[in-house]
C-alpha cells in the first residue's frame, strides 16, 4: 500500500480522491477488467459501454462491483468494436507497420471519474501486476490510449499520463482547462472544437429565425466558461438567452423529486422560449428525459419544445427496453452529430461476432444478451426464470437500425480515426528515425526503438485519406472535422425510433453556402414549426426598435422614416406559417409570398425609386415634365396660339392701313418692330412645354430673353420719341433735331445688342444644362432646365427689368402733356403690366418645382405680352376698325381721345 501513497502524493491535486486528514486511502486500488489482446505495442482504450440501473449510492464512493450496477448500452459496443476493427485492419496493411503487431487493451469507462485513475494506473502496469511504471515483460509496451469519452474522465486519464509522456487522444468538450498544452502536453482532442459547434447551432437558429432560447447545460468545472462563449456567439448573432439551467449528472428517478429538478422542469415547461439546446453527457440527457416523460405521462401533454442536442448527446446515451419509453419527449428533436461515412468491411466485422467465442472480448456476452434479450447459458442448460437461451445464431440484422446498424456513430467513427491517426503517427516517427540512422551509417532501426513520447511530436501533422475517403488530419489543438450532419428525432407510436439526416453545415467555411437543410422533411413535436421568439415578426416597412431595459430580441416594431424601407428576409405561407425556403442546397431563399421583415434598420430607397405605401418596396419614379398631354399645357398651348393669332391679326390690319393718320402718328416701323417682337415671344412659349432636351435647353432662356429685349425696346424708343415730340414744339428747344428713325434704330439695335452681349456670356461661361432632380418631388423625378448660372439669368431679368422701368418712367412723367401727346397714357399702363407680371413672376417661380414651374414662366411670358398688346395697340385698332370718322390728321390734332 505504501507505493499506492507516494504515488497519489505526486500526482496533481486535481486528482479527486476523497482522503481523510490522516494519510491513508479511503478505498483501495481496484484493477479492472479488460478486454485484452497482445501485441509489439499496445493501444490502451477506456470506453463507455454501460449505463447505471440504480444510482442510490454516495456520488463520491463507486460501487465495489460495477457488473451489478451497470447494463450495457447496445450502440456503446460499436466504440469498443472501431477500436479493434481499427487494429486489425492496421496490422493487416504491409505498408503502414510492417513486421510489427498492434495489440490492444480495452477498460470500460463508467461514470464515476475517480476510477479513471485506477484505468490509468492499470495502463502503466503489467496486466496483472499492479506496480506503475514498473514491468517485468519486455513486450507489450503502451503506445499510445484512446479515452476518455467525457471532459472529467479525460482530465483525470491526462493529470497522470501527462506526467508519463503517454500520447492521449480524448474528449475535452468545453473544458477549457485541458487545452493547457504546458499542464497537459501528450493530451488531443479528438471531439469537435466547441466553437465550430456553437457556429453551426448558430446557423440553425438564424435559418429558422429562433431568437429566443433557453440552454441546459451540464454543470462541470468548465461549464461557466461554455455558457460565456456559447453567450457572446449569440449576441454576436442577436440572438437572446431566456433562461440558463445548469443539470446535475447521474440524478435518478428517485431523485427526480428533489427541489432542483422540479424547479429546472417548471423553468423549462413554463418558458416560452420553444427552443432549448442541451449540452452535457449522456448521463444529463437521461435524467432530464426521465424527468419529461413524468410530466408528460402524469399530465398527458407534450412539452411541445423543439430540443436541439450537441455532438455530446450520443443515441447510444439512451438505455434499453424500458428508456426507450422515455424517448417521446424527444419526438421533433435536432441533434448534430459528427459527418460520418460508411466504413468498408465494419458491417461483415459485426455481423461475425459469436457469444459463444468471445476471443477474450468480456464484454460481448453480456451485450448480446441485452440485444437479444436471451441469457448465454452451457449447452443442455435451462435459464432458471424462463428466459430464452441465446443460441449465437441470432441475427444482428433483425435488430432495429435505432438499437444498433452496421454504420459508425460519430463517437465510433472518431475512435477508429484516432486509431489509425497513432498507427501513422508510429509510421511517421519510424521513418524520421530510418533516416537519421542512414545518415549516421547506422543500421535501419526497429520500430521497437520508437518511444511513446515520440508520437506526440509526429501526431500533430498526421494527414491522410481514411478507408471511407474522409480526410483526417490534427493540429495542435486536436482531429480536425468538416462539418456537422443535422439528425432529426422521429418517435412512432409503436416506439420505433428514426433519426433522419434532414441537412448537413459546415461551420468552418466563410459563406452560408456551407450550410444545407430541407425544412420540409423535418417532423415536429406539434407539427408546425414552432415561433421560439420574444416577440412576433416585425411586417415589411417596420423596423426593430429595443425598449431600454429589455433584451435586444424583445423589441417593438415601429414604421419606417419617410424615403426609406425595411429589408425583406423571410416569409409566410397561407396558414400563416413562418418559414424559409431552401430550394438550392446552401442558399437561403424567402418565399414569394413574404410578409416578414424584422428588419434591424431601414434603408433608404434609391434616387430613382421611391417608397410604396407599406413601405416594404421601392418603386420606381415617373419622368416629370410639363407634356403636351398635360391639361395645364394644353390651356397655355391654346392661349399661346390665340394670342398669336390675335398679334398677327393686329399686324395685318396695321399692315393694312398703313397710311392712316393714327398708324403714321404712331411711328409704324416701330409698332412692326415690337407687333413682330410680340410674335415670337409668344412662339417662344414652345420651347418651355414638352420633354426637354440639351439644345432647348441652352437656347430657351436667351431667346425669351432677346425677344423681350427688342420687344421693351421698341416701347422704350416710342417713350422717347414722345417726349422729344413734346419738348420740340416749345420755342427754342433743341430737341427737334434728334427726332427721326436714327434715334429710334438706335435704341431698338444698342439696348438688345446688351442683351444679347450678357446672354453670350451666359452660354460660354456656364451654359444651361438638362438635369434630374430626384429630391425636390417624392414620387417623380424632374426633367428640367438647369440655368447653369442663377446670377446670369437674374441678370437677364434685371435687364429686361431695368428697360422696362426706364419705360414706365419716361411714359409716366409724360402723362400729363398735351392731349395731341397722350400715348405717353398706353405706354405707362403697358409697363405697369409688364413690371408687375414679373415682379410677381421672381416669387412665384422660386416657390414652385417641376411642371409648375415652367408654368409660371410660360404665363408670365404670355401675360407681359398680352399686357403691350392690350395696352398699345388694341385703342388703335378700335379707332380703325369701328371709329375710323377719327382715322384723320384734324381730329388727331384736335381731339383728346386718342
Amino acid at each position: 500500500m505504501s507505493w499506492l501513497l507516494i504515488l497519489l502524493w505526486i500526482l496533481p491535486a486535481a486528482v479527486q480522491m476523497d482522503l481523510r486528514p490522516i494519510c491513508f486511502c479511503r478505498r483501495p486500488f481496484q484493477e479492472q477488467k479488460d478486454y485484452y489482446r497482445p501485441g509489439d505495442l499496445i493501444i490502451g482504450g477506456n470506453l463507455p459501454l454501460s449505463i447505471t440501473k440504480v444510482l442510490q449510492l454516495p456520488l463520491h464512493q463507486p460501487p465495489s462491483d460495477w457488473d451489478d450496477y451497470s447494463l450495457p448500452v447496445p450502440k456503446n459496443y460499436q466504440h469498443i468494436l472501431a477500436l479493434t476493427f481499427a487494429i486489425q485492419e492496421i496490422n493487416k496493411d504491409p505498408r503502414l507497420l510492417p513486421n510489427i503487431t498492434l495489440g490492444f487493451r480495452i477498460y470500460e469507462e463508467n461514470q464515476y471519474a475517480s476510477m479513471a485513475q485506477d484505468v490509468s494506473l492499470s495502463f502503466l502496469s503489467s496486466r496483472g501486476k499492479l506496480f506503475p511504471n514498473y514491468k517485468c515483460d519486455t513486450q507489450h509496451d503502451l503506445l499510445s490510449v484512446l479515452g476518455g469519452l467525457n471532459s472529467r474522465t479525460s482530465y483525470q486519464m491526462a493529470s497522470i499520463f501527462g506526467n508519463f509522456k503517454i500520447s492521449q487522444l480524448g474528449y475535452r468538450f468545453s473544458d477549457p482547462v485541458l487545452r493547457d498544452k504546458i499542464r497537459f502536453p501528450t493530451f488531443y482532442q479528438i471531439d469537435p472544437q466547441y466553437h465550430l459547434q456553437n457556429a453551426a447551432i448558430v446557423q440553425l437558429l438564424l435559418y429558422f429565425q429562433w431568437n429566443w432560447i433557453g440552454i441546459i447545460v451540464q454543470k462541470s468545472e468548465s461549464s461557466d466558461n461554455f455558457i460565456q462563449i456559447f453567450d457572446a456567439t449569440l449576441a454576436q448573432n442577436d440572438i437572446c438567452i431566456q433562461f440558463v439551467k445548469q443539470i446535475l449528472p447521474q440524478i435518478t428517478v428517485f431523485n427526480i423529486l428533489r427541489r432542483e429538478q422540479i424547479y429546472l422542469l417548471w423553468t423549462i415547461l413554463k418558458s416560452d422560449a420553444q427552443t432549448v439546446i442541451i449540452s452535457g453527457d449522456s448521463n444529463s440527457l437521461q435524467s432530464l428525459i426521465v424527468s419529461l416523460y413524468i410530466y408528460e405521462e402524469e399530465n398527458h401533454t407534450t412539452s411541445g419544445k423543439v430540443w436541439i442536442l450537441t455532438t455530446q448527446w450520443e443515441f447510444s446515451a439512451i438505455g434499453y427496453h424500458y428508456d426507450w419509453v422515455k424517448l417521446k419527449s424527444l419526438h421533433g428533436a435536432l441533434s448534430f452529430t459528427v459527418h460520418t461515412n460508411t466504413v468498408p468491411g465494419f458491417k461483415h466485422y459485426l455481423w461475425a461476432l459469436n457469444p459463444h467465442e468471445p476471443h477474450g472480448d468480456i464484454f460481448l456476452p453480456k451485450w448480446w444478451e441485452v440485444v437479444f434479450d436471451c441469457e448465454l447459458l452451457k449447452a443442455g442448460l435451462a435459464s432458471p426464470d424462463g428466459r430464452r437461451v441465446c443460441t449465437g445464431e441470432e441475427n444482428l440484422d433483425t435488430l432495429p437500425a435505432s438499437v444498433f446498424d452496421g454504420k459508425m456513430t460519430s463517437f465510433s467513427y472518431s475512435i477508429y480515426n484516432a486509431a489509425y491517426s497513432v498507427a501513422h503517427a508510429l509510421h511517421a516517427a519510424y521513418t524520421l528515425e530510418s533516416q537519421q540512422a542512414l545518415k549516421r551509417g547506422r543500421n535501419k532501426p526497429h520500430l521497437f526503438w520508437v518511444k511513446p513520447w515520440q508520437i506526440k511530436t509526429f501526431l500533430k501533422n498526421i494527414d491522410f485519406n481514411n478507408t471511407a475517403g474522409d480526410e483526417v488530419s490534427f493540429s495542435e489543438k486536436g482531429m480536425k472535422y468538416t462539418g456537422f450532419d443535422i439528425l432529426n428525432w422521429v418517435i412512432f407510436a409503436n416506439m420505433t425510433i428514426l433519426r433522419q439526416k434532414v441537412g448537413w453545415v459546415d461551420p468552418g467555411a466563410p459563406s452560408a453556402a456551407h450550410f444545407s437543410t430541407d425544412p420540409n422533411d423535418i417532423v415536429w413535436a406539434n407539427q408546425t414549426k414552432p415561433f421560439s421568439r420574444c416577440v412576433k415578426h416585425c411586417l415589411p416597412g417596420q423596423v426593430k426598435k429595443v425598449a431600454m431595459g429589455k433584451p435586444s430580441c424583445c423589441y417593438e416594431c415601429i414604421s419606417c422614416p419617410e424615403g426609406t424601407i425595411s429589408n425583406q428576409t423571410g416569409g409566410r405561407n397561407n396558414e400563416g406559417e413562418m418559414m424559409l425556403m431552401a430550394n438550392v442546397p446552401g442558399i437561403l431563399r424567402p418565399r414569394s409570398d413574404f410578409l416578414i421583415s424584422d428588419a434591424a434598420h431601414c434603408d433608404p430607397c434609391p434616387e430613382d425609386k421611391y417608397p410604396n405605401k407599406d413601405k416594404d418596396q421601392c418603386i420606381a419614379k415617373k419622368i416629370h415634365f410639363l407634356s403636351y398631354q398635360d391639361i395645364l399645357a394644353y390651356a397655355l398651348v391654346s392661349l399661346t396660339l390665340f394670342l398669336f393669332v390675335i398679334t398677327l391679326g393686329v399686324l395685318a390690319i396695321f399692315l393694312k392701313h398703313c397710311d392712316t393718320p393714327i398708324v403714321k402718328a404712331n411711328n409704324r416701323d416701330l409698332m412692326y418692330i415690337l407687333l413682330v417682337s410680340l410674335l415670337f415671344c409668344f412662339l417662344s412659349s414652345f420651347l418651355f412645354i414638352g420633354q426637354p432636351v440639351n439644345l432647348i435647353c441652352v437656347f430657351r432662356q436667351t431667346t425669351f430673353a432677346i425677344l423681350f429685349s427688342l420687344a421693351v425696346s421698341s416701347v422704350l424708343a416710342k417713350t422717347v420719341m414722345v417726349v422729344l415730340a413734346f419738348m420740340a414744339t416749345k420755342p427754342g428747344n433743341r430737341a427737334k433735331k434728334f427726332l427721326g428713325k436714327q434715334l429710334t434704330n438706335s435704341i431698338v439695335l444698342a439696348c438688345p445688342l446688351v442683351q444679347v452681349v450678357l446672354c453670350a456670356i451666359w452660354l460660354v461661361a456656364y451654359p444651361p444644362f438638362l438635369n434630374l432632380d430626384f429630391h425636390s418631388l417624392v414620387r417623380e423625378i424632374i426633367l428640367e432646365c438647369n440655368e447653369g448660372s442663377a446670377a446670369m439669368f437674374y441678370t437677364v431679368l434685371a435687364y429686361l427689368g431695368f428697360l422696362a422701368l426706364i419705360s414706365y418712367t419716361l411714359a409716366f412723367l409724360a402723362r400729363k402733356l398735351p392731349d395731341s401727346f397722350n400715348e405717353a397714357k398706353f405706354i405707362t399702363f403697358s409697363m405697369l403690366v409688364f413690371c408687375s407680371v414679373w415682379i410677381t413672376f421672381l416669387p412665384t417661380y422660386l416657390s414652385t418645382k417641376g411642371k409648375s414651374t415652367v408654368a409660371v414662366e410660360i404665363f408670365s411670358i404670355l401675360a407681359s405680352g398680352a399686357g403691350l398688346l392690350a395696352c398699345i395697340f388694341f385703342p388703335k385698332c378700335f379707332i380703325i376698325l369701328l371709329r375710323p370718322d377719327l382715322n384723320c390728321r384734324e381730329n388727331i390734332m384736335r381731339h383728346k381721345n386718342l
